[in-house]
């Protein structure tokens, strides 16, 4: 008989669950036994060394670049080609960027369980395209021309591509640029002042996000093109309006950083407030929900906030050690309660 390959954790959950049955009588002491006997430990993790793998490829890929610079035999060779116009760059990108996207797509067809050197091709095919778009911006002289409208074909192409090669990773990329359109639409409109219609970024970002998760939520399910981004569009979304608010919850809605270092933290603890309440109930709903998403975003900001204002009150009215100590039990605390969760799980 075939034995079920199971991790090391995943054997201790499977004992422990065999033992629980055995224990309520719900399964005879031989059956539970011999259950036990068809599980076979796992061999070496071939699918997470292809993740660390292709990780540490896209990292070698960026340092690589970033050597490509700092090295004074590269630097002259790259000194040549300073001349070059900038039109060269970016047909020379965009033909990068097809190909990584031809090769992603024909790799997905013929392999579709290949998918961490698929999304690779399919990553690289997002960054030849940014810097395509980058250079686009140099020829058409940003300085003079609104463009903004340069993020906003990004969002175009990166949407096209997403929707053509199903991919969720190229998705991600579109709701990025679509953040930074966002960013530079506003400022262009507010004289690249700080301000746009009174609110600073993180609270421009906060509505932001609620509108990009209503828009999940409520309307990308109807889209037939966008439902298999869904779930995508609702994280990123929530991660959007989370950080926005973390960040607004500490400097309040103020652009200058005189005005904001003149005032004491308690002057804006609504902005706090709001954001521990939205996280709390963000994770009760997850709990209740079996929404994990929501759980652990809501679970991770309602922690971050919570630390956030132990810092901002006591950093300075405490003593040092003191301080530490509180820091350390209330952790140790926290873990405990999860652990109990765990186990009760």
């Amino acid at each position: 008989m075939k034995k079920l390959d199971v991790s090391k954790t995943e054997r201790e959950i499977l004992e422990d669950a065999l033992n629980h049955w055995q224990e309520q009588h719900l399964l005879d002491a031989n059956k539970a036994a011999e259950l036990k006997e068809n599980l076979d430990d796992k061999g070496f993790e071939w699918g997470v060394l292809a993740r660390y793998a292709f990780w540490v490829a896209l990292a070698s890929l960026i340092f690589s670049v970033v050597s490509l610079f700092s090295d004074d035999y590269l630097s002259k060779l790259i000194e040549n080609f300073y001349d070059t116009p900038n039109v060269v760059f970016c047909i020379g990108f965009a033909g990068l960027a097809v190909l990584f996207y031809l090769l992603g797509f024909r790799n997905k067809q013929k392999n579709p369980d290949k998918a961490f050197s698929n999304e690779t091709l399919m990553l690289a095919g997002s960054f030849s395209t940014a810097a395509s778009i980058g250079f686009l911006g140099q020829i058409l002289d940003r300085n003079e021309h609104h463009f903004t409208i340069l993020f906003l074909l990004s969002i175009l192409i990166y949407g096209y591509l997403s929707v053509k090669l199903q991919s969720k990773l190229i998705w991600v990329f579109t709701l990025v640029a679509l953040g930074i359109w966002f960013a530079t639409e506003t400022a262009y409109h507010s004289n690249w002042g700080f301000k746009f219609w009174g609110m600073n970024y993180p609270l421009r970002f906060t509505i932001f996000g609620i509108l990009l998760t209503s828009f999940a939520i409520f309307l990308q399910n109807r889209i037939k093109p966008l439902q298999f981004f869904q779930s995508t569009s609702y994280v990123i979304g929530l991660l959007y309006t989370m950080i926005a608010l973390w960040l607004l919850s500490i400097f309040g809605n103020y652009s200058d950083f005189e005005k904001w270092s003149s005032i004491r933290q308690y002057e804006i603890f609504y902005w706090g407030l709001l954001g521990i309440a939205l996280s709390l109930g963000l994770a009760l709903y997850g709990m209740k929900s079996k929404d994990n998403v929501s759980r652990d975003i809501g679970f991770v900001f309602f922690i971050l906030n919570l630390y956030t204002r132990f810092v901002e009150y006591l950093w300075d009215n405490i003593n040092r050690t003191i301080f530490f100590l509180i820091l350390a039990i209330s952790f140790w605390f926290v873990g405990r309660w999860a652990e109990k969760i765990w186990k009760r799980k």
